[in-house]
């Protein structure tokens, strides 16, 4: 394949609205760090993405009520079922204004207030705050440590919980954020089994499915079991992968029409599964001519997360990175400093001037780690790694 595509850009966002550089006075306190935390790639996105949204904005200037467009539903079906081997219908899937708004609008629908809702930290840390904002119980069942050093579900602790807590909704981060673990299917199948038998609804949040990197694959939940299927609400989206997350289109998969039908329903009278015009156009783009893209993406992102692995390992005693199965995000184990968390948290931004994400923010269990987002030009990453370097051989 030859590299087609300019991942070494340098594309200056600051003033353009971006969480990533614009927020980070808010974030950190200052606005000289070198901002590599909130999960959007700093790569210009994919060129027929850009080509189909200029086509639909300039060369028709009307931009009024939409309903979907020819192809957009078949593009989601195409793409799930060649990639992940995920088949659906056009009657199983609907449109979704954003994951965690997704998820938020299953929690109202599917669980009542007071309700325990299973999470696995460290993870992703809206959901603590979409299940507690909305009056729920979060129930924790922590990921575990291999010898390795990577990560592991417990599965003997996750129907422990089932069987005393007896929760409505279980969440599976599937691939996991922020550690990056490919589950696969017979530990899926396990959880299924397990939430069937104890009238579970999981909630698999498969937005990072598409960015696996080399040797590993993304199973989607509702491929492993019809245990799986009978519990399962999936929802994903060509945000990550596309780089489009501003843009914001997610769709949401449920095999099983006595969960499907009364919550697309309910979507739909309360108007929240109608996707916009600018939504299906980025997405039926990516989804039918991304692919090509996809891969020189990856390989690029695999090269920086070999990068950080080696640079941390050859430069940075006390930091080590775990390298990811999927996604452009790493997990900084600093525990080996010694440091307080605020300690850490000072090194980062205020010696090193690098805003990463708060390993705490995922869990108690994160303490001590930090939050990597190696999907930015390589130059840059470097810069980051020698700043992190520099600022731990001063201490």
């Amino acid at each position: 394949m030859s590299k087609k595509y300019d991942f070494d850009q340098l594309i200056d966002r600051r003033g353009s609205g971006s969480v990533m550089y614009d927020m980070c006075q808010e974030m950190f306190g200052r606005d000289d760090v070198l901002p590599l935390w909130v999960a959007d790639m700093g790569f210009a996105a994919c060129p027929k993405i850009t080509q189909a949204l200029a086509e639909r904005i300039i060369e028709h200037p009307i931009y009024g009520y939409s309903v979907p467009l020819e192809g957009y539903w078949q593009s989601i079906i195409d793409w799930q079922h060649e990639r992940n081997g995920l088949e659906f219908t056009t009657d199983e899937v609907c449109f979704i204004g954003g994951i965690v708004h997704g998820f938020a609008l299953a929690i109202n629908h599917f669980t009542r207030l007071g309700d325990k809702v299973v999470i696995q930290e460290p993870v992703y840390h809206p959901f603590r705050n979409v299940i507690t904002g909305n009056n729920r119980l979060v129930v924790n069942n922590g990921l575990k440590r291999t010898s390795e050093g990577f990560y592991e579900m417990d599965l003997d602790g996750l129907e422990r919980i089932f069987n005393s807590e007896r929760p409505r909704m279980m969440v599976l981060c599937n691939p996991h954020n922020p550690i990056g673990i490919a589950w696969g299917a017979d530990v899926q199948r396990q959880v299924a089994a397990l939430a069937r038998r104890y009238d579970v609804i999981v909630f698999s949040d498969e937005i990072h499915g598409d960015l696996i990197l080399k040797g590993q694959r993304h199973t989607s939940f509702l491929t492993v079991s019809d245990d799986a299927r009978a519990v399962g609400v999936v929802m994903g989206a060509p945000s990550k992968t596309f780089n489009i997350a501003g843009i914001v289109s997610s769709w949401c998969v449920i095999k099983n029409p006595d969960l499907r039908r009364p919550f697309f329903n309910w979507l739909a009278t309360n108007d929240e599964c109608s996707p916009n015009f600018l939504a299906m156009t980025a997405t039926r783009a990516a989804y039918r001519h991304g692919g090509e893209w996809l891969a020189q993406c990856l390989d690029y992102i695999e090269g920086n997360i070999d990068m950080v692995v080696d640079y941390c390992r050859d430069h940075i005693p006390g930091v080590k990175a775990i390298k990811p199965q999927a996604s452009f995000l790493v997990w900084l184990d600093c525990t080996g400093l010694g440091l307080t968390h605020d300690e850490l948290i000072d090194l980062f931004v205020n010696k090193a001037r690098i805003g990463l994400n708060d390993g705490a923010m995922f869990g108690h269990s994160g303490s001590g780690f930090m939050r990597l987002n190696v999907a930015v030009p390589r130059s840059i990453l470097q810069q980051g790694m020698q700043q992190l370097a520099q600022a731990v051989a001063s201490l």
